[in-house]
């Protein structure tokens, strides 16, 4: 067994309580509501050529006129935007008498159309699925990530989520969406299947005695005592993208999109090598002796990790996979310690993502630090499993038992809500890149409602604000460039496809990591040389980094060519770097 192990990263102190009764269902939809509604008004539109286009009191006497043919006492109420004139039926009339006032219009050679004024509602309403309630991490106005209201804009549909974990065990509120996937684990013992790898992504479990990994530098056995199996991988993926709106369980995050499991955790965990070659295959690279990957991964989910630096093989097959155009999502770690001592948290090119409780408080065993980008709700279940992450799981202890849901807390809870969120983005703008992608996620988070200390990112993603960004036109430079002491350093940003100027409300979101961001004066370059402040120093604010977006008015300098976030430390003791810099128009 090769020493670099990663592990899922499933905080301890987790609960295991069974599903809890359905709630009755809902009842009729809106929309079938509506089309049985009575009518109130109408919406008539005429004839450019009639004289009731465009005058109102021509409109008026028409109604009137039309009621009276109906048998109804009609009303001119207003012009709309469009030139149609909004007419009052008088109170409110079935289908019958409705169609009756409608007829009567419809004969006038003058009108080009009749409809019924009708009351519409949000499209994606409240999901039915019966344990939905549980759910406070996707709809709590306090911690919640907001999520409801992105579901108007994207369910996940046409995108492929890579869930890198221990695999999938069946469960009927998930395998609708889950398609073949793969086994990357080498080890036949830590397999715990009979064999090594195989294109069978199936959960067995990875369930251990006291002592099966070894002991620890104390000469304690490890694990200290028998563990149940996680079904990990399992969690992870119904939090993404668990059915919803099937009458039963929980209710997905991008609850259309696909998973894909990509087994690399078993007993004692998983392999570097294993891992990268489990990355490489879902983002579409090429692994020897693997079949390609029919469908590579939109995003990767990797809720695992290891203490260490980022190795140079992980980063490789990181880079490769986003240069193919996968988003990676990984999970900042359960030590209450730096994240940046943390792999793969500590990777470039990845989204880090710490765990919040139900206050907004960051969780007690969530890392920390300036490499975090964002935190989602990770829950804590040490006073009751209600604050924890509900989402589907399995009973069986030593072998595949029946399917159930369970409350888990963990970063390894966290990571899930972003990919599922990273997932919505895709299906609403499928150009975005995986830079754009961190950047809109980053710049539309909203403050931790409670307490963090040592750093958590942007804030709290907020699914309906970042799906409410218009995303077609942002520009991204993810890559790090140093801040040394009493220097300057320039990234640079290329704009293309916009013609004229840029708006006056052009905003400019910066994630710039800095031990003391008084020191730094940050400006924004335009193609044209114009150089606009952003921050002065200020020898009072001591915080770290700055993590924001900056609205500025240039509508007198083009908006295509080559931009620029200049950076200059004027002061010496402390250092940073431009994590990434995006534009958006």
């Amino acid at each position: 067994m090769l020493a670099a192990t990663a592990t899922a990263l499933l905080a301890a102190g987790t609960a295991t309580s069974a599903a809890a009764p359905s709630p009755a269902a809902s009842g009729a939809t809106p929309s079938t509501a509506a089309d049985q509604a009575p009518v109130e008004r109408l919406i008539v539109g005429y004839k450019s050529a009639a004289t009731e286009a465009t005058s109102d009191s021509a409109a008026s006497k028409d109604a009137e006129a039309k009621g009276r043919k109906a048998g109804e006492r009609l009303g001119f109420e207003r012009r709309l935007g469009t030139g149609a004139a909004l007419v009052d039926l008088g109170g409110e009339l079935g289908t019958k008498d409705s169609e009756d006032v409608m007829a009567a219009f419809r004969a006038d050679p003058d009108v080009a159309y009749v409809v019924p004024d009708r009351r519409m509602y949000a499209a994606a309403v409240s999901p039915d699925d019966s344990q939905y309630y549980r759910q406070w991490d996707l709809f709590e106005a306090s911690a919640g990530m907001n999520v409801p209201g992105a579901w108007d804009k994207a369910t996940g549909s046409g995108v492929n989520v890579a869930v890198i974990d221990t695999g999938y065990v069946n469960h009927s509120d998930l395998a609708a969406n889950v398609i073949a996937g793969y086994d990357f684990i080498s080890d036949p013992w830590m397999a715990n299947d009979g064999g090594g790898r195989d294109s069978n992504a199936a959960d067995p479990g990875d369930w251990l005695y006291s002592g099966d990994c070894g002991t620890d530098s104390s000469g304690n056995p490890v694990p200290y005592n028998d563990t149940n199996n996680s079904w990990h991988g399992t969690h992870v993926a119904g939090t993404i993208a668990a059915s919803t709106n099937n009458s039963k369980g929980i209710a997905g995050i991008a609850y259309d999109a696909t998973i894909q499991p990509v087994r690399v955790l078993g007993k004692c965990g998983g392999t570097t090598a294993d891992i990268m070659d489990g990355i490489t295959w879902a983002s579409g690279g090429y692994v020897p002796g693997v079949p390609a990957n029919p469908n590579p991964a939109d995003v990767i989910n990797m809720s695992l990790g290891g203490s260490g630096a980022c190795d140079s093989g992980t980063q490789s097959a990181i880079n490769a996979a986003v240069n193919r155009g996968s988003t990676i999502v990984v999970a900042a770690g359960n030590s209450n310690m730096n994240a940046a001592n943390f792999n793969p948290a500590n990777c470039s090119g990845v989204i880090t993502v710490a765990a919040s409780d139900r206050e907004g408080n960051r969780a007690s065993y969530s890392n920390y630090g300036t490499i975090v980008d964002i935190t989602a709700p990770g829950g804590e279940t040490g006073a009751s499993s209600a604050n924890g992450i509900w989402s589907t799981l399995n009973t069986g202890t030593r072998s595949v038992g029946s399917e159930t849901y369970s409350a888990y807390q963990g970063t390894s809870m966290a990571a899930p809500h972003i990919a599922g969120l990273a997932a919505l983005m895709k299906q609403a703008t499928p150009s975005m890149t995986p830079g754009q992608i961190e950047a809109a996620i980053k710049s539309n988070a909203r403050p931790l409602p409670g307490y963090c200390s040592g750093g958590c990112g942007a804030g709290l993603a907020d699914a309906t604000a970042t799906l409410g960004t218009p995303s077609g036109n942002t520009f991204t430079n993810s890559a790090n460039y140093t801040i040394s002491d009493n220097a300057t350093v320039e990234s640079p940003l290329t704009v293309t496809g916009i013609t004229g100027y840029a708006p006056t409300d052009l905003k400019i979101a910066v994630d710039i990591k800095h031990t003391y961001r008084g020191d730094l004066k940050i400006e924004s370059v335009a193609p044209n040389g114009l150089a606009m402040v952003l921050k002065n120093t200020s020898s009072g604010d001591s915080a770290d980094n700055v993590i924001t977006t900056y609205t500025v008015d240039a509508s007198n300098v083009p908006a295509s060519g080559t931009w620029k976030l200049r950076v200059t430390d004027l002061y010496t003791g402390d250092t940073g770097y431009i994590d990434s810099w995006s534009l958006i128009f």
